[in-house]
């Protein structure tokens, strides 16, 4: 697998319905998303949920490609969840060998989890894909604005979220970069046992930690020079205002939400 297939924290600009939705309103979505995925146990709950995530891959014009190469990094975290899903969920078994037994209760559980995990990925991809990190810092602001009245940082807290974001492909390029110098120089990252793969990323760690702590010094002197001292007296130069389909995407999102728990309740 290589570092360029790690997409998480990409803003891929454009135009679409989903790019000119309202940042908050993406948020809130993408929330509403999480929580009917957990509240889904049957497949007529899960096959709305896929549908319903179909429709936004194809209104936000994001490749299919572009997805299915981020999600080649959590290939491991899901095989892994499959089988202590297969193995390990109790039921009538339909094959045993020794203390493995999988039992149909297993073949649906590791099934369900696998989907839920995919989409779950899936929907936090298509946010980060078609918000940009500005946009995302200011609509957990305006979102969170309530916690100010308790003396909550949450200007502080959204920077800090943002930058998080906005460095995850930075270090993964500089990585990238620092592995092929190295590997040009004779480094093997490839072969060995796994002592040997730790031992061959001591060289990679140290020049990316120098890289990153010169980055975060730049930024900060960068940050001081335009005078920025916090969120207090700020001006923004695009107000974020709700529009009628921010609106109507979120009463939607509610409404699938509520529904699909009262179709967890019937048992479907």
């Amino acid at each position: 697998m290589a570092l360029r297939d790690i997409t998480l924290g990409q803003y891929f600009p454009g135009n679409s319905p989903i790019h000119r939705l309202d940042p908050r309103a993406k948020l809130v979505l993408t929330t509403l998303y999480i929580v009917a995925l957990f509240l889904a146990d049957f497949l007529v709950s899960y096959g709305i949920m896929v549908v319903l995530l179909a429709v936004a891959i194809a209104l936000s014009r994001i490749s299919l490609k572009s997805i299915l190469r981020g999600m080649k990094p959590v290939v491991f975290i899901l095989v892994i969840t499959g089988i202590l899903n297969l193995f390990y969920t109790p039921g009538d078994p339909i094959w045993s060998w020794g203390f493995l037994k999988i039992s149909v209760e297993g073949l649906w559980s590791a099934f369900f989890m696998v989907i839920r995990i995919l989409m779950l990925i899936t929907c936090t991809f298509l946010l980060t894909y078609t918000t940009s990190p500005i946009q995302l810092t200011d609509a957990i602001e305006r979102l969170l604005n309530p916690l100010k009245a308790i003396r909550v940082p949450i200007h502080e807290l959204a920077m800090m979220m943002s930058i998080a974001l906005r460095f995850i492909p930075l270090l993964i390029e500089e990585t990238d970069k620092i592995m092929s110098a190295q590997r040009a120089r004779g480094a093997d990252f490839d072969t060995g046992g796994l002592r040997q793969k730790a031992k061959a990323l001591v060289p990679l760690l140290v020049p990316l930690f120098i890289s990153a702590f010169r980055r975060a010094d730049e930024l900060a002197v960068a940050m001081e020079c335009r005078c920025y001292h916090g969120g207090e007296g700020r001006t923004r130069m695009k107000v974020l205002r709700y529009r009628a389909a921010d609106r109507a995407v979120m009463a939607l999102g509610l409404l699938v939400c509520v529904g699909v728990g009262v179709l967890g309740h019937f048992g479907l």
